[in-house]
C-alpha cells in the first residue's frame, strides 16, 4: 500500500472516530439533561412496615388531562393519600384519597392551564405510621399545551444535530488543517433552525409565548439557547475570510455543551395564580 493510501486510510479513521466521540458526547449530554430537569419523574423510596415501597411521581402533564399518581402497594393493609395545592397560590392544602385498584395505589390531581404548577405530597400509611413518599419536600408538576408531533419532532432532531456539529467542531478545531470553519457553518445553521425557529414554536404550543428570555424575560431555556448562539456567531466572525480563530471555535464548543448541560426547563414559565 502505498504511503498516500495509508495516509488517507488513517485520516478517514480518524474522522469515524472523531464522529463517534462527538456522537458520544452529544447522547450523554441529552440524557444528562434530560434526567437532571424539574419536568423528570421524581423516584422515591421509602419503607412501610416491613415492605419497601418505591414509585415514580410525575411532574410533567399536559393541559386538560389529570395527572395520574400511581403507587404500586401489594400489602393491602397500606392505605394513601395525596395533598396538594396550586403552586404561587394562596390555597389551602386539599386531601385525595388514594383508591386501590388490585396491587396500585391511584390518584388524580385536577388538570391546570398551560404552564400552571401543582405542588403534591404522597402518603402511605399502615397502623399509626404515615410516611411521605418524597419527605419533606414536595414534588412539583407543571402542565403544559399539547406539541404537535410536525414540531415537537423537527425541534428536536435539529436541536440535537447542531450539538453534534458543535462537537465536532471543536474537535476539528485542534487540527490546524481540519475543517472546523465548515463544520461551525453547519452548526450556526441547525441551531438555528432549531433554537430560532422551532424551539419558540414548541415554547407557543406548549406555553403560549414565542420567546420568554431576554429581553422579554428570565426563561433560562430561552437564554442558554441565546448565548450559545452568540458564542457560535463569535467563533464564524472570528475566523471568516480566511482568519485563523480556532480557538473561539473550541471556545464556542465548550460554552454548548455547558449549556446544554444545564437542566432542561429551569426558571421556565410559570403561572402565578395570586394574580388569577
Amino acid at each position: 500500500m502505498s504511503r498516500a493510501k495509508l495516509l488517507n486510510l488513517n485520516l478517514g479513521k480518524k474522522e469515524i472516530l472523531l464522529w463517534i466521540l462527538a456522537f458520544a458526547i452529544t447522547i450523554g449530554s441529552a440524557v444528562y439533561q434530560r434526567m437532571t430537569g424539574p419536568t423528570y419523574p421524581s423516584r422515591n423510596k421509602i419503607r412501610v412496615g416491613e415492605n419497601t415501597i418505591s414509585a415514580k411521581l410525575l411532574r410533567s402533564e399536559t393541559t386538560g388531562k389529570d395527572l395520574p399518581i400511581e403507587v404500586k402497594v401489594s400489602d393491602k393493609s397500606i392505605s394513601g393519600y395525596v395533598q396538594f395545592q396550586r403552586y404561587k397560590s394562596m390555597d389551602d392544602w386539599k386531601k385525595i384519597l388514594m383508591i386501590r385498584a388490585g396491587d396500585t395505589l391511584t390518584a388524580q390531581l385536577p388538570s391546570q392551564p398551560a404552564s400552571g404548577k401543582i405542588i403534591y405530597f404522597v402518603f402511605l400509611q399502615k397502623d399509626n405510621q404515615k410516611i411521605s413518599m418524597s419527605g419533606d419536600k414536595p414534588v412539583v408538576a407543571r402542565y403544559k399545551g399539547a406539541v404537535p408531533a410536525a414540531v415537537l419532532i423537527p425541534h428536536v432532531l435539529f436541536m440535537f444535530l447542531a450539538m453534534l456539529f458543535s462537537n465536532r467542531a471543536a474537535f476539528e478545531a485542534l487540527n490546524q488543517r481540519g475543517k472546523a470553519y465548515q463544520y461551525t457553518l453547519w452548526t450556526i445553521g441547525l441551531f438555528l433552525i432549531g433554537g430560532f425557529i422551532f424551539g419558540p414554536l414548541v415554547q407557543n404550543y406548549a406555553f403560549g409565548e414565542l420567546w420568554t428570555g431576554i429581553p422579554f424575560g428570565y426563561d433560562l431555556t430561552d437564554n442558554k439557547t441565546l448565548i450559545a448562539m452568540l458564542g457560535w456567531i463569535l467563533a464564524w466572525i472570528k475566523n471568516r475570510n480566511g482568519k485563523k480563530g480556532r480557538g473561539w471555535i473550541i471556545f464556542a464548543g465548550i460554552l454548548m455543551l455547558t449549556v446544554y448541560l444545564i437542566p432542561h426547563s429551569v426558571l421556565g414559565s410559570e403561572l402565578d395564580y395570586t394574580n388569577h
